[in-house]
């Protein structure tokens, strides 16, 4: 049987490696096919596209959007989306900037916490990987915050100061999961709640299929056994596709964030499901 990763992130938005190496090491892993879904961007799927060519493996262009509700973070992965349509950038584009917004208050809460850190320190590294419509994100924040010797690991610098109720969280007020679903279907995609069990909120999977979600990302890296379990029933019982996704994105201190390409998969003709139920573009 084939298979399909369909959650991965790159250097276009918090990934460690360029598009075109998640797709070599997706064919290295035996997929047939992988997505890119990075966060509010989608400035690495061209060289993915190239790059599946290359390999001989199907890529599934994706966006990870960013959302809340009830305070809480909401991810809405996209697929099959039009990575061209001018009013979909120009949506991207906003959320960029929201999350721009929410790096530099993270940033003051770090300072006022005592801790000598800029956005600079943040961006140091990423000058020569960084391209227009590239997203930074906290993944970067807590790599400054190792460089500089105030935590010891990327699991650290989450634990004291960026997960949520940490000390330097901050949540500004972002688009609803509804309007992100609405949009990914105005731009042609389809679109899927990513990882539910980080949520708790499983009254989402309802309020989201009356909008039009078409899926639900029950195999995922964080979830447990139990959790797989529960929402796969629970994507059936509202008639949503089921997905798995890695959500690779790539190492850090020799440690691979979540976990590697291919370590959660779908058997591959919920890609070419997930096409027959993409939006159209109003």
């Amino acid at each position: 049987m084939a298979f399909a990763d369909l959650h991965t992130h790159t250097l276009a938005s918090d990934g460690t490696r360029p598009p075109a190496d998640n797709v070599r090491l997706a064919a290295e892993a035996g997929l047939a096919a992988v997505a890119i879904t990075d966060h509010d961007t989608v400035g690495g799927l061209w060289e993915a596209m190239e790059a599946g060519l290359k390999y001989g493996i199907a890529v599934v262009p994706g966006v990870e959007i960013s959302t809340v509700h009830a305070g809480q973070d909401i991810h809405v992965l996209g697929y099959w989306i039009d990575d061209t349509d001018p009013r979909f950038l120009s949506r991207l584009a906003e959320l960029r900037e929201v999350r721009n917004r929410r790096n530099d208050m993270i940033v003051n809460k770090l300072q006022e916490l005592g801790l000598s850190v800029t956005m600079d320190d943040v961006l140091e590294s990423l000058r020569t990987s960084k391209k227009a419509g590239d997203t930074v994100g906290r993944p970067h924040i807590a790599d400054a915050l190792v460089r500089k010797g105030y935590v010891s690991s990327m699991a650290e610098a989450f634990d004291r100061y960026l997960a949520k109720g940490a000390a330097a969280y901050v949540n500004p007020p972002r688009i609803t999961p509804q309007q992100a679903v609405e949009w990914i279907l105005e731009a042609g995609g389809a679109p899927v709640l990513a990882h539910p069990g980080l949520y708790g909120q499983d009254e989402l999977i309802p309020l989201l299929a009356e909008v039009g979600l078409v899926g639900v990302e029950a195999f995922h890296s964080d979830h447990t056994p139990e959790q797989e379990a529960h929402y796969e029933a629970l994507a059936t019982a509202h008639g949503l596709l089921v997905t798995a996704g890695s959500d690779y994105h790539g190492e850090r201190g020799g440690v691979v964030f979540h976990a590697p390409i291919g370590a959660r998969r779908v058997a591959a003709d919920v890609v070419d499901r997930l096409f027959e139920r993409r939006g159209m573009r109003s």
